[in-house]
Formats: structure tokens, C-alpha cells, sequence
């Protein structure tokens, strides 16, 4: 994605940030709304035993519940940020995940402060952006900041984004997420360790991969083709026979795709081999996985069209069959 390009979506979806302190309106939320009637970038599924509902959040801090994936009730306002925080009053919300894990449920998201510079970077004004968890004792919410949490879980001089969670063969959680190509010219995929119950993370990052490891993502750069510099959407998740892939988006030129990596040694420290094709049809990206309450593998993962500059993104789900070695895409799945 060019600077302009980047800019323009840090625009509109800035459009979609939401008080620190504020409570659903219930006057605007909806009833019965189809999925593909959703306008949501980065749609993230929660399957909630616990409620036999599932939940959906995703950019702009909202949630959508349903009881089938057909019709939808929301958006809810569900995220409770601290306004004397180095977010701010009324932070930009991306790419919000939710994650239960024992027995609480947790909201891991990108939270931007456009009041606040971290520098300047080959003439991008880098605002404050950075990765967080917050808390709930129920999948609706509301999601607050973790009691005794660190001030930040990752350093305040690097815009970090799309964090998701994973407990690794260590049965440590970690944090996956993005150093921002805007910042490094060469996105990153990294991990950190996360403290037992959220609060915070240990020790510092670990790069896993870089942008420029993808075979299948490219740009042109000044009338160079060269490889793509982003890295979005990390998402975890270990097949049948145990092999442990990622899947993560990037561009072919101006062509939002999502593309597979897989762990030779079955963990997180990898190394990380990259698929040699695209995983996604064009125009899909920023995937996750989740299983139905009748078993079956799903993939929510958002398209993406420009219309005269402005991009709309609308929810999807296909089938994955992850009964093998590798994860193979399937056809759409129409509730």
C-alpha cells in the first residue's frame, strides 16, 4: 500500500473511533442484519460456549452478535479505554480480536492517538499506535483495561498493530502482532511474551518474519518491482496433524491479499516457511479462523473494494479444511 493510499484509510477509519467512557445507544443498534449488509473491516468471530452466540468485533471498536452467522444484532460499544492514557480521550480502534482464555475474555486491538507524534519517518508523520489487551468477564463486554496492567505493552516509540493471541507449546501466552511498515520500510511479524493473566507483557519482541520474505506479495517502488512492505492481520492456528500455520496479509500491487506461512519446528520461534501462492482470492484479506457449534472450520475475513478512494469492506466467511498438513481454502459458506 502507497503513503496515500495508507493515508486515506487512516482517514476513514478514524471515522469509526468511539468515546473512552461511552455506553451502547441503543437507539442505533439493529436488528436482523445479514452479514454481507455489515460494512466492517477486519471481522474477527468469537463461538461463545458459554452464551451459544457468537460475537463479532473487528475496526471501530464494536461488537455484532448472532445465534446463527445469518442475522445480526448491533453494533454495541463494548471497548472502556482509560482517557488519561497514553490513548487518549477518543482513540482509533482497529482490528479489535477477541480471545478467551482462562476463563476471562480478552480484547486485543490497535489503539491509535492521532494527537500524539512518535517522529517522522521518509516524510510519514508516525501518530502514537500501538497494541493493547483489555478485559471482560463476559464475551458482550464491556472490555476494560486489565486491573494492574502496564502503562504499555509495547514501546511507546514503535507503532505496532493487529496484535492476536496464542498459546504456544510452551502453554505460554504470547502476543503476534505488526511492526508498522510505515516506521521500518519493511513490515514485520513479532511476538512477545504475555504475563499469565494479561496484565502486561515479558521481556522484549522477537522478529518472526519480515514483509520481504513473502514470494508472492510485490509493489513498484520509483519503476522498480520490489517486495511488498506490509505485514497485517496475523492469525494463528494448528492443523489436525499438528502443523502450525499463519495466516497474514499483504498487497500485490494494488491488490489486498492474504497469503499462509507454516513453522517448521511446529512453534512460533519457526523458522517461518512462506507459501509460494496467495491464500485468498483478490480482494480478500485480514483473515481469522474460528469452528462453528456444529465443528466446522470457518474463515471470516473481509473484502475489500475501492470505490472513487474510499474503501469498503463487508465480512465474508468460507470453509477451510484443516484435516491435513496444510490449510486449504473452500468454497464461501452461506449461512
Amino acid at each position: 500500500m502507497n503513503v496515500v493510499s495508507r493515508t486515506i484509510l487512516s482517514i476513514i477509519l478514524a471515522l469509526s473511533v468511539i468515546p473512552a467512557v461511552a455506553r451502547p445507544n441503543r437507539d442505533q443498534v439493529r436488528h436482523d442484519v445479514p452479514l454481507d449488509s455489515i460494512i466492517l473491516s477486519d471481522p474477527c468471530i468469537l463461538a461463545d460456549d458459554a452464551t451459544n452466540m457468537y460475537y463479532m468485533t473487528g475496526t471501530g471498536g464494536r461488537l455484532w452478535k448472532s445465534p446463527d452467522l445469518k442475522l445480526w444484532e448491533g453494533p454495541y460499544t463494548v471497548a472502556m479505554t482509560d482517557s488519561a492514557s497514553w490513548m487518549g480521550p477518543r482513540p482509533a480502534i482497529w482490528a479489535a480480536e477477541l480471545h478467551k482464555y482462562g476463563g476471562k475474555y480478552y480484547y486485543f486491538a490497535t489503539f491509535t492517538n492521532s494527537a500524539v507524534s512518535v517522529g517522522n519517518y521518509k516524510g510519514n508523520n508516525l501518530e502514537r499506535r500501538a497494541c493493547h489487551v483489555l478485559v471482560s468477564d463476559k464475551a458482550e463486554g464491556p472490555y476494560v483495561p486489565v486491573e494492574g496492567s502496564d502503562a504499555e505493552y509495547l514501546p511507546a516509540d514503535r507503532l505496532t498493530l493487529d496484535g492476536t493471541l496464542w498459546v504456544d507449546t510452551d502453554n505460554k501466552p504470547y502476543m503476534v502482532y505488526c511492526w508498522e511498515w510505515l516506521q521500518n520500510w519493511d513490515g514485520t511479524i513479532e511476538k512477545i511474551e504475555l504475563k499469565p493473566d494479561m496484565s502486561g507483557t515479558v521481556g522484549e519482541g522477537r522478529i518472526l518474519f519480515r514483509a520481504s520474505a513473502s514470494p508472492w506479495s510485490h509493489e513498484v517502488v520509483d519503476g522498480k518491482e520490489r517486495p511488498n512492505r506490509v505485514t497485517d492481520g496475523p492469525y494463528l492456528h494448528r492443523t489436525a496433524t499438528g502443523r502450525l500455520a499463519m495466516i497474514w496479509t499483504s498487497w500485490i500491487d494494488k491488490i489486498y491479499t492474504q497469503g499462509v506461512a507454516y513453522s517448521q519446528s511446529g512453534t512460533l520461534d519457526g523458522p517461518w516457511i512462506q507459501e509460494e501462492k496467495p491464500f485468498t482470492p483478490a480482494d480478500f484479506g485480514h483473515g481469522m479462523l474460528f469452528r462453528t457449534f456444529d465443528g466446522q472450520l470457518l474463515m471470516s475475513v473481509h473484502s475489500h473494494k475501492d470505490v472513487n478512494g474510499r474503501y469498503i469492506r463487508v465480512p465474508h466467511l468460507f470453509h477451510v479444511d484443516d484435516s491435513g498438513d496444510k490449510l486449504v481454502l473452500g468454497a464461501p459458506y452461506r449461512p
